[in-house]
């Protein structure tokens, strides 16, 4: 018991006297990527993994600091051996995190005033197409596309490549028709595909009068930051999806704003910097 006290007055006097600012900038970076690994993995199955390594690494201080020998060479043995087990574990939140990252600023462009047009048909024809179908209890499912891609998804689907319309999106779900059972992706303006197989959730909070439909919705907002539109077959209520949680009982302007969220209003980028140059330029 001396001997820890001993350590632990140690590791104190380290942490007062020997701190440089270098220390400082070390620590603030790893707060920063634990914090972000923590926001990544919250309302995700990652974050019950997460946990479980972090009461590992607790355990295995701890046992340090009592000298349980044993018990550390086991702990260490463990985490030395597990980083291959850990990438497979968190391998949807990795993804997400590196598509994320290739998704970023550079990616996103300023917005014209056509654009700003278009922005409100699409709007209008998506909240349109929900309205219809809710009134003729005819089940939807449309997930937006957002920083992290979901080629993955789309491949298992068929390819549409269409503009937006109302007219379009009713057709495909309308029933008896070849692409009505399954999700529609969208991707910024476009409808991308039909008939994708989403991933249902594995949550155990789901409540039981959730179908399918409703459940694969929750799948796909738990691993992406995809924003889904449901429509139920059996009421014809409307719902979104998004983070991993389900709300219920939408109407045309609640849709509106979780559809202008989608839409908003791009960040300053230097590719929509380069552009707008390049229009100038053309125009002089």
């Amino acid at each position: 018991m001396t001997s820890f006290w001993q350590t632990l007055q140690l590791a104190l006097w380290n942490v007062t006297h020997r701190v440089g600012w270098t220390d400082v900038v070390d620590i603030i970076i790893v707060a920063v990527i634990i914090y972000q690994l923590i926001m990544l993995t919250r309302q995700t199955r990652g974050s019950a993994v997460l946990k479980g390594l972090l009461l590992l690494l607790l355990a295995t201080g701890v046992s340090t600091l009592l000298g349980l020998t044993a018990l550390n060479w086991l702990l260490m043995t463990v985490i030395n051996n597990g980083a291959l087990v850990l990438i497979i574990l968190f391998q949807p939140e990795l993804r997400k995190a590196l598509e994320s990252l290739g998704r970023g600023a550079l990616l996103e462009s300023t917005r014209t005033s056509s654009d700003d047009r278009e922005r409100e048909r699409v709007i209008q024809e998506i909240i349109q197409c929900m309205i219809d179908l809710s009134r003729r209890r005819v089940g939807a499912l449309i997930v937006f596309e957002r920083k992290t891609g979901l080629q993955d998804v789309i491949e298992s689907g068929t390819t549409i490549d269409g503009q937006i319309s109302a007219p379009l999106l009713e057709n495909i779900f309308e029933p008896n028709t070849p692409l009505h059972d399954g999700a529609v992706i969208v991707r910024g303006m476009r409808v991308v595909a039909g008939a994708c197989i989403l991933p249902l959730t594995e949550s155990q909070g789901v409540s039981r009068d959730l179908g399918t439909r409703h459940r694969a919705s929750i799948g796909i907002s738990e691993t992406t930051d995809a924003i889904v539109l449901i429509v139920s077959e059996e009421t014809g209520i409307m719902s979104v999806a998004q983070h991993g949680r389900l709300t219920r009982h939408h109407d045309a302007d609640s849709l509106r704003a979780v559809l202008e969220t989608i839409y908003e209003e791009p960040r300053f980028s230097l590719r929509g910097l380069f552009r707008r140059k390049s229009e100038e330029v053309s125009k002089a």
